[in-house]
């Protein structure tokens, strides 16, 4: 399973062109479900815009899709959705409204609106690596608690809000592929004891 990058939750840029506005949402969706709430909740909040172009890119089965609202084909939606790939991103949909002003501004103007619209919401979001991880809870003894920490740490574990009860419970994140050397060492650590359970991998941001 291969790491790609996204962006987290959403951002916003806006650019004028020839008095007419341009504002391009760009939000975090990794489902067609989301990516059309995004699109739908913007259309919601400018309902008086002349278009509101859109284009997303998913990960799960390579799935695109553009649409140019009424703006000239292949000025608005396709400039958009190669803003994303371009930016090497995945599991995100850019939304750009645009306000006329009033003055035409050509295919080819329209073109480099939309793309610097959609480029400059892209810069503007703060860009994350998701990769396939597997989520651990690790329960040891407190005489052994150090010694499991500094493993989970050396594994490059992300450690969460640790338990102290009658024993320590460790909650930890760990990128996929490492967690067969860790359970040996920490078996060894426990003398092939230790109660340690992993989750099946899955994709979230690690970093």
């Amino acid at each position: 399973m291969d790491a790609y990058q996204t962006i987290e939750g959403t951002a916003t840029a806006r650019i004028e062109e020839k008095k007419s506005e341009f504002i391009a949402h760009a939000s975090f969706a990794d489902t067609e479900e989301k990516a059309l709430a995004f699109l739908n909740a913007v259309r919601a909040e400018h309902r008086t815009a002349s278009h509101n172009v859109y284009a997303y890119l998913l990960r799960e089965g390579a799935r695109m899709r553009y649409s140019d609202d009424g703006e000239p084909a292949k000025t608005s939606g396709l400039p958009t959705l190669e803003a994303i790939r371009h930016a090497g991103l995945t599991d995100c949909i850019v939304v750009t409204t645009r306000y006329f002003g009033g003055t035409l501004l050509g295919t080819g103007g329209l073109v480099r609106a939309y793309t610097a619209a959609a480029n400059a919401a892209l810069a503007a979001a703060r860009r994350v690596t998701v990769q396939a991880c597997v989520r651990g809870v690790l329960c040891v003894d407190y005489a052994l608690y150090e010694q499991a920490q500094r493993l989970l740490a050396e594994a490059g574990a992300r450690q969460e809000e640790t338990e102290f009860a009658g024993r320590v419970t460790i909650p930890f994140v760990l990128l996929s592929g490492r967690e067969t050397a860790l359970l040996e060492k920490l078996q060894e650590l426990c003398r092939g004891s230790a109660d340690i359970t992993l989750s099946d991998p899955y994709f979230a941001p690690f970093g």
